[in-house]
Formats: C-alpha cells, structure tokens, sequence
C-alpha cells in the first residue's frame, strides 16, 4: 500500500508534464489538473507504441520518458495547479485514495493477469514489439496499449504492476474537479480491477469522462474524437464510443472531417500494431488477410475461434453440441446458463431495452446517439463472442446516463463509502463469495488480507520451468502450471504447445540466433514431431 503511495505520488508530476507537452502539439483535451494527465497518458502511450518496434521499454526509455515529465512539470509550475483544490476536496480525494491503495495491495486473482498481462509486458520491456509473436502464443498477438503503458513504468517507477490502482486516483480528480459526483458511485466496483493491469478497467473509466465531457458540451472534437480510438485501441470492444462521437460529430457538432485526422493517426498505428503482432488488423479477427508469413495459422485461429463460442456458454457445452443449436437454442441456452453468468446476460438485454425505451421517451439527439452506439457494440459481441466481460461497460454507461442529473455530493460519497465497505469485504473475506456465489469462478482465485500489503503490494512467484526445444526455437514451459507470468522468455503456454502439436506446426525464430526478429509458423519434420512429442511428455509428466 505505502509503496503504490509513492509511485502514485511520483507519477501524477511526471504524467501532469507529459500531459503539459502533449498539449502543445494537440491542443486541451478539457481543463484542469486530470485534463493533463490524461493527454499524458495518451500522449506518452502513443510514443512508447512508435518507440517499442525498435527497442524495448527498458529502464533507459522510462527514465528518459520521467526526467522529461519531471522537467516540464516544474519548468511549467504545474504544482500550482493543486492549489486550486479546497481543504473540503483534499481531504474527500485523501479519504477516496486511501481505499484505493489499501484495495490495489491486495493478490492479483484475475487469471488474464498471469496468462496474458504478465508476459506481456515481459515480452515489451525485455524486446518491445515482436514480430508474429501471435504464433509463439496466440493470446499475446494482443498487446494491447494500456499494457505498452503499463510496461513503459514498470522498471522501476511502478514495479508491482498497480497502474491501474493510479488511475482509479485520477478518476477521483477528474470527478472532484468537476463536481460530477456520479462518478464516485462507480469506484468502488472498480476497486475489483485494480490489482492487474486490465485493459477493462480504462476503458470505462476513459469512456465515462469522455461520454461526461460530450454531455457537459464539450465540442474540441477533435481530441475527443482520438481520445475516443484511443480507447478503442486498448480494447476493440469499445468499439462504440468513437462511434458515439463520430455520430455527435456529425449529427450534434456538424463538424468537418478535418476532425477526424488526429484519431485516424492513432487508428493507423492500432492496425500496424497488431498487423506486426498479430498479422490481421484487429485482434483476433482474421479480417484483412495481407498474405504476411507471419500469420497464425489457419487451424489455430479456428481452435481459437472455437473456444471462444465455448466461452459464450461459459464452456457447459462442447462446440459440437453448440453447433447443433438451433436459432431459438442458442438464445435460449444463453439465457439459461447455469450460475451467475445467466443472469448477467439477462440483465445485460433488459438494460438495452430499458435504455431504448429511456431513449425513445425523452427523444433527445445525443441519448439516441448513445443508444445507437451501444447496439451496434452489443451486436458486435453477440455475433462474435457475447461474454459477458465484452459488455461490462455498457452497464456503466447506461447507468450513468440514466442517473447522471440525480446524484449530488452528498449521495455519491455516502453510496462510495457504503459500496466500498462491501467490496472490501468480498476481498477480504473471499469465502463469501465462493459460498453464495460458487458459480463466479474468479472468486475461487482471491487470497483475502494479508498483512504485508500495508507495505508492499501482495503478488505471487513461481519461478518453475522446464527447458525445451523443438526446432531452432529454445523455450520455456511452466512447470505445473498452466500460464508463464514467471517463467524466463521466450516462454509458451502448455495450452498452445497441445494445439501447436495437434495441427502439426510449431514456431520458429525468423532468426535462430535473434528471437527479437519475430516468429513464424512452420509444418514439422519428422524429427521435430519428436521432439514435440518429448515436450508433451514433460508437461503431461509433470502435472502428474
């Protein structure tokens, strides 16, 4: 907790001066002290993208990057700037922090966090982007920019990975700067991401300030317009919000489409991203085959494909039964999934159909705008995946559009600080969780309070591994354990070998003396089905 304490106190001056010097070549995103740090955020995030094909985010660019914001931060006395806050506000946003930090300190229990996150940004600090590092293992074709981000302070400035816990301090500035008390009603839930760096976590909280700046009339559309595919560029899910504001643009603004410009920069770099990563545009759709040698494989992408129809169902039926499913019984089964997750889906279409009545009763252009933008998400992700985490977000936003004029001061710290108290509590005392709701597998992952995280942020270490060859490529497997957060580069799941090995391929360095010159796919020899099969072995020995 002490130790968030001071990477939270020593980032906020370097993002402020980023922030500072973002503005000068795009202009105020809006006003104020979070105003900043945001075109900070995105500002330094958009470099460290650019940067992280040719070098990784090693502690030469980290430092670089903070020496710079810590110039700029006193160069442009942007300490200031907090005095603007009242002793009534400093002692609401201390209040707010402390939960904060004392709930960012708790074990990362989001299983992403081991299987994708960590290696990630392993991969990013230790060789930056690498080329078709998709086919070494599919799930880091992502790299997502909120983990470039993430990465880019993760040498020294925020070793503990608990980026997310600062931003959720920085949602409390934007929300007491601007007097939109609603927002404090959503930190507590938030509070459940802030251990990891999760993508899922930003995203609603960039979608909530931008849709509140829309709504406050906010019109440099420009900014808020790349603001918004910069969301989408850390989690294409969100496809709904440039949507939004492309349709305000047109539709409310009537703006030019010179406004445009700046966001299809980053757009551009988003598709080139992933098309180095991944070989497609997007993540991990196989749309806009460019023919690159890098490409997954076919068969590979079709397990993929197939396990996420499985995860629709929350895996309670195998893809065979699921392509039987008629029209009506796939609706049908979805709403009817065993636990948690049915009810969730449920209540994820009555919110979207209470939100079009809300919207066709008060007959306002930009709530119908919101309405149209949300379907077409929504649509997006039935059709291609409808898991529930690929629709958290929409329930944020109708709630906030549907309450946004009913919560004063008053009502938002009192529904933050009952709220807090009981999602402390499920953290804390995870049995309550696992006993009421058995159903929600994540809760089976919580560790409850330890002590030593008043000091230091809890995280696990499990550093067992096999070495392994196949090929050219010299690798890394867990041992007993089926994700790498610990394990040395280059490193693959167990997961990805048993699906490598059944369609008959295996990654291959482009280079056998430099793994940093990327990967691709190739068919297996005789003799590297061998090896394979002797790597099979180690892990199904091993679990044993």
């Amino acid at each position: 907790m002490i130790l968030i304490l001071f990477s939270t106190i020593f980032l906020l001056p370097v993002l402020l001066g980023l922030g500072k010097i973002m503005e000068k070549f795009s202009g105020i995103l809006f006003q104020g002290i979070s105003g900043k740090i945001l075109s900070g955020i995105m500002g330094i995030s958009l470099v460290w993208t650019v940067i992280s094909f040719f070098t990784p985010l090693n502690i030469y660019v980290e430092t670089i990057s903070i020496l710079l914001g810590i110039l700029y931060f006193f160069k442009e006395k942007l300490y200031l700037e907090f005095y603007r806050f009242s002793k009534r506000d400093c002692f609401l946003t201390l209040f707010i922090s402390i939960i904060i930090l004392f709930t960012g300190a708790y074990y990362p229990y989001i299983l992403d966090h081991f299987g994708y996150y960590v290696p990630t940004i392993k991969w990013l600090t230790e060789y930056g982007l690498i080329k078709g590092i998709s086919n070494l293992d599919l799930t880091l074709g992502q790299m997502s920019v909120w983990h470039i981000f993430q990465a880019g302070f993760s040498n020294f400035s925020d070793p503990f990975l608990r980026i997310n816990s600062i931003l959720l301090i920085i949602y409390t500035l934007y929300s007491i700067e601007k007097k939109n008390w609603i927002h404090l009603c959503f930190i507590p839930i938030l509070l459940f991401f802030s251990q990891s760096p999760s993508p899922d976590l930003p995203v609603i909280v960039f979608s909530l300030i931008i849709l509140n700046e829309i709504i406050s009339g906010n019109k440099n559309t420009s900014l808020l317009f790349a603001f918004s595919v910069f969301v989408f560029s850390i989690k294409p899910t969100m496809i709904w919000l440039p949507v939004l504001v492309f349709l305000c643009q047109t539709f409310i603004f009537k703006s030019n489409f010179k406004t445009l410009f700046f966001g299809s920069i980053i757009l551009i770099l988003f598709f080139i991203k992933n098309i180095w990563t991944f070989g497609y545009p997007v993540f991990p759709v196989s749309i806009g085959d460019f023919g690159f040698s890098w490409k997954p494989n076919d068969e590979i992408l079709k397990t993929s494909s197939k396990y996420a129809v499985m995860k629709t169902y929350d895996m309670q039926y195998s893809y065979e039964e699921i392509k039987k499913f008629s029209t009506l019984e796939h609706i049908k089964n979805w709403f009817l999934l065993k636990g948690i997750k049915s009810k969730i889906n449920i209540f994820f279409i009555v919110s979207l159909f209470t939100f079009s009545v809300f919207a066709w009763v008060k007959k306002k252009r930009l709530i119908t705008l919101i309405c149209i933008s949300l379907w077409i998400k929504s649509i997006l992700v039935l059709v291609f995946s409808a898991q529930y985490r690929f629709f958290i977000d929409v329930f944020f936003i109708i709630f906030f559009v549907l309450f946004y004029e009913y919560w004063d001061r008053k009502k938002s710290i009192a529904a933050f600080s009952v709220l807090s108290l009981f999602f402390i509590s499920l953290l804390t005392f995870p049995g309550i969780i696992q006993k009421y709701i058995p159903s929600f597998q994540l809760g089976n992952f919580m560790a409850g309070f330890k002590k030593d995280q008043f000091y230091q942020p809890s995280v696990y270490y499990y550093q067992q591994f096999n070495n392994c060859k196949v090929g050219n490529l010299k690798f890394n497997v867990s041992r007993n354990y089926p994700y790498n957060f610990e394990t040395p580069l280059p490193a693959i799941s167990p997961s990805f070998i048993f699906d490598d090995v059944k369609a008959e391929i295996f990654p291959q360095p482009i280079n056998k003396n430099d793994i940093s010159k990327g990967f691709i796919w190739k068919r297996m020899t005789s003799g590297e089905k061998k090896e394979a099969s002797a790597v099979i072995n180690i892990i199904e020995n091993t679990d044993k």
